[in-house]
């Protein structure tokens, strides 16, 4: 199993009472809310975490692309890869993701994710997402054409890494005579990893599953039994074509608290993880799921898995349902050995910073989770090894 701290970089200077006046923290909350002086010393504050769970031994950092919002000031996630590619020195750095169909120009993705590629020596993971509703409602792309120009855009990345240039691409969406990517990625055989987040779209996961490219398959903040059951799924997929799924083929992303007892974990973490539920991912779902973003049947697959985004939800109701994981060093391993046993996923993408949860206790949920957590899940996928070899 690896570990990777996922940094979200909220604006965790908020106004908690902004909700007295907007209907949520996206797309239509009044960029008036934003202080650039506190947002200069969030932004490095963020990356100075990041940078430590490096020294701390993560296997990866985690960063990732929402638009006009509180919850995750990273519009440009590049920029925040570019940063810490100089300042780090073991940890993959993953992108996860870039939302394909926002861009007019995906060769842009391509040579930025090249060039952060090229100046780590390959220690680059790309992460391609559709990217939610709301961000079609913050760039005014038409949610009906997602799929297609995501599929487009995914192709030309690829060819744009893969074959010799110039060549030339003709799409529906897309159309250019002179593909030719400067600098190729540093990882060419055949190119970067790959990994796909989401909400639990069924094509998504077919997609993803296909034997032309087994990508790795990144669940999001869903309850335990959503994470098994779109698990599960892809590793049908991978069986119906005729190979078996690893666990490197899997990945589950979520918040986790570490205390040092269990009363004192949920104490410290309360405030902050019910400022993430109720503050942060506040937004009506017409806005998180708009008419024509995905299929029937995968509409009503999120809406299920993500239908507390636009109810309240508590730390109680998310440590119930496996969202959210919080304790003891204990406690927190002995549910994520249990959920690892169960679902059987390579990569564990943890939230230790959340909503408003303030610089010191994040950097004690890091020590802890790294110095007495992360070695018992070590041992945990060693013994599974061990036991199936």
């Amino acid at each position: 199993m690896k570990f990777y701290f996922m940094h979200l970089m909220p604006y965790a200077d908020l106004d908690q009472s902004y909700d007295q006046h907007h209907d949520s923290a996206w797309v239509t909350l009044p960029n008036t809310y934003y202080d650039p002086e506190k947002g200069h010393a969030l932004y490095n504050r963020y990356l100075d975490e990041l940078e430590y769970a490096d020294t701390l031994g993560f296997d990866g950092i985690c960063v990732n692309e929402h638009h006009s919002n509180a919850y995750g000031l990273m519009p440009v996630p590049a920029v925040m890869a570019g940063a810490l590619a100089r300042r780090t020195k073991n940890v993959k750095i993953a992108v996860l993701g870039r939302a394909l169909p926002l861009v007019n120009n995906p060769l842009t993705i391509a040579e930025e994710f090249s060039m952060i590629d090229n100046i780590t020596a390959g220690r680059f993971i790309a992460g391609f997402v559709r990217g939610i509703g709301a961000e079609y409602h913050a760039w005014g792309v038409n949610p009906a054409f997602s799929h297609e120009r995501f599929h487009e855009a995914h192709d030309l990345i690829l060819q744009a890494w893969t074959q010799p240039g110039p060549s030339a691409f003709e799409g529906k969406h897309y159309e250019f005579p002179y593909v030719n990517v400067w600098p190729r990625p540093y990882q060419n055989k055949p190119h970067p990893p790959i990994w796909v987040p989401s909400q639990g779209s069924t094509e998504t996961i077919e997609w993803a599953a296909h034997p032309d490219r087994r990508y790795t398959y990144l669940q999001t903040f869903a309850a335990t039994s959503v994470v098994s059951k779109y698990m599960q799924m892809y590793k049908d997929v991978a069986r119906r074509h005729g190979y078996e799924a690893t666990e490197d083929q899997l990945g589950w992303s979520l918040p986790v608290y570490v205390g040092e007892t269990d009363e004192q974990a949920y104490a410290e973490a309360q405030p902050h993880i019910d400022a993430f539920l109720q503050k942060f991912l506040r937004m009506p779902m017409e806005m998180l799921l708009p008419p024509g973003y995905t299929s029937a049947q995968s509409m009503m697959g999120a809406m299920k898995a993500k239908a507390g985004h636009s109810k309240k939800q508590t730390i109680d109701s998310v440590m119930a349902e496996g969202k959210f994981i919080c304790g003891s060093p204990q406690t927190v391993a002995r549910k994520l050995t249990e959920a690892y046993r169960e679902i059987g996923f390579g990569h564990l993408l943890t939230m230790l910073q959340f909503g408003t949860l303030p610089a010191d206790l994040t950097r004690k949920n890091m020590d802890l989770f790294a110095t007495e957590v992360i070695p018992e899940l070590r041992k945990a996928g060693a013994d599974a090894t061990l036991q199936t070899a």
